[in-house]
C-alpha cells in the first residue's frame, strides 16, 4: 500500500514538474524541447510568421531614409544661391579630360565620384582632377547595385576604392555616392557610424541616356535652385555617348551665373570636410 501510493505521488510531481516547464518555455516565448517532432499547429505558425516578418521588415524607400538620416544622406544644400556640380564614373579617358576642359575655361570647381576599378586604371586623370581644384568622392569599386550586396560586399566596394584613391590623391574620400542612388538601411548605418557621407543628387541631367545639348541643358536649368546638387556623368559603359552632356556645361554654367548662382564642391554646399 505504502509503495503504491508513493509511486502514484512519484507520478503526479514528474506530471507538475512537466507541466510547469511546458508553461515556462510558452511564456517565455521559446518551443518546448520537443518542439522539433511536433507538427506546427494553426498557433505555431501564427508566432512563425511574426518572427519572419520582424526579421524581414519592409525596407524603406529613399525618401524614407533621406528624411531618417538627414544628417547622413544628402540629396541637397542649404538653401543659398550656390549649386553643386557633380560627375559620376569617372575617370574616362573619352569623357573626363574633356570635362576638365570646360571646368578649367570657366572656373569652376566640381565633385567627381570615382569608382575603383577605373582609378586604378587611369590614375593620371584622377590626380589631375585633384589638381585643377576639384573634389574626389567614392562611386564604389565596380559599379554595383548595393541593394544587391552582402554587407561584407559592401564595405569590400568601399574601402577597396577608398585605399585606391588615398594611394593617388593622398586622403580617403568623405563623400559616397551609390550606384543608381539606391542603399539599404544597414548600409547607411554602416557608413554613418564610420563618418561617411552619402550623396545623391536633386537634379537630374539624364545624361547618361546619350541626349543631345539641347535636352541635357533643360533637364538642369528647368530643375536647379537654391543648394541644387547636379548629376552629370564623366564617364560611361563601352556604348555610352556624352558629348551631348558635355556640349551643354559651358552653356550651364553661363545661365546659372547669369542667375546669380555660384558654383561650389559639395564639401562646401554641405560644409563638410572632403575627407575622412
Amino acid at each position: 500500500m505504502n509503495l503504491q501510493g508513493g509511486t502514484g505521488m512519484s507520478i503526479g510531481l514528474v506530471k507538475k514538474v512537466a507541466l510547469l516547464l511546458l508553461l515556462s518555455f510558452i511564456i517565455s516565448g521559446f518551443p518546448a524541447p520537443s518542439s522539433e517532432a511536433i507538427p506546427v499547429t494553426s498557433k505555431g505558425s501564427i508566432l512563425l510568421s511574426k518572427q519572419q516578418n520582424k526579421m524581414n521588415k519592409k525596407r524603406l524607400t529613399m525618401s524614407q531614409l533621406i528624411r531618417k538620416y538627414p544628417e547622413t544622406f544628402k540629396t541637397g544644400g542649404p538653401r543659398i544661391k550656390s549649386v553643386a556640380l557633380t560627375f559620376d564614373d569617372v575617370p574616362d579617358p573619352r569623357f573626363t579630360p574633356q570635362l576638365l576642359d570646360v571646368l578649367r575655361k570657366n572656373q569652376v570647381r566640381a565633385t567627381f565620384f570615382v569608382v575603383g576599378s577605373r582609378a586604378k586604371k587611369h590614375p593620371d586623370l584622377v590626380a589631375r582632377i585633384v589638381r585643377e581644384g576639384h573634389i574626389i568622392g567614392n562611386h564604389s569599386y565596380n559599379h554595383p547595385q548595393f541593394r544587391k550586396l552582402r554587407m561584407k560586399e559592401f564595405k569590400a566596394q568601399i574601402l577597396r576604392t577608398e585605399n585606391i584613391i588615398q594611394n593617388i590623391v593622398g586622403y580617403k574620400p568623405k563623400l559616397i555616392r551609390p550606384p543608381y542612388g539606391e542603399i539599404t538601411e544597414q548600409q547607411l548605418e554602416w557608413a554613418k557610424s564610420h563618418g561617411y557621407k552619402v550623396v545623391n543628387w536633386n537634379v537630374d541631367s539624364q545624361d547618361w541616356k546619350g541626349l543631345p545639348k539641347g535636352e541635357v541643358k533643360a533637364n538642369i536649368l528647368s530643375a536647379a535652385g537654391k543648394g541644387a546638387i547636379i548629376l552629370q556623368h564623366g564617364g560611361g559603359g563601352p556604348s555610352s555617348h556624352l558629348e551631348g552632356s558635355i556640349q551643354a556645361l559651358p552653356e550651364v554654367i553661363a545661365n546659372l551665373k547669369q542667375r546669380g548662382y555660384t558654383f561650389v564642391t559639395v564639401p562646401q554646399l554641405l560644409h563638410v570636410s572632403k575627407s575622412k
